[in-house]
């Protein structure tokens, strides 16, 4: 029951991450002018995502292994859909992440805004994924 329960811990600490950045960092973010909101994405970027990218797969782990141990499929989906925050993020997000990275701070303007306006839109989804493991974690933890 332990990796069960750190599996919650480990998503619930993802998706807080996520929503955070989605009702808190982002909207504040895009009220600094185009250099500036480019140039605070970028390092935020980095660290955001080495922090979710392994949390998601802790919490994969630690699902996978409450679901193997305890005989409920309800742990391993809830450990894919905390995982699929990789394929969809390599998949649907990368590209977007790739253009702001190669764009320079001092050359930023109107299609920088409008690429990081469309990140904040598909970083939602990580965070519902997030949300939606939590839930399924819980509900496995619950019964």
């Amino acid at each position: 029951m332990l990796a069960g329960q750190l599996a919650l811990i480990t998503a619930a600490l993802f998706t807080g991450a996520a929503v955070y950045i989605n009702i808190a960092e982002h909207p504040a973010r895009l009220g600094l002018d185009d250099r500036a909101l480019l140039a605070e994405w970028k390092p935020a970027y980095k660290r955001g995502f080495a922090m979710n990218a392994s949390l998601a797969v802790i919490g994969f782990v630690l699902g996978a292994s409450a679901a193997y141990f305890q005989s409920d499929w309800r742990w391993l989906a809830g450990a894919l859909v905390l995982v699929a925050n990789w394929p969809f993020t390599l998949i649907v997000i990368m590209p977007v992440n790739n253009r702001l990275m190669a764009m320079e701070p001092e050359k930023a303007g109107p299609e920088s805004r409008a690429l990081i306006q469309q990140w904040g839109r598909l970083h939602a989804v990580r965070s519902s994924l997030g949300a939606a493991a939590t839930v399924m974690f819980l509900w496995a933890s619950l019964l």
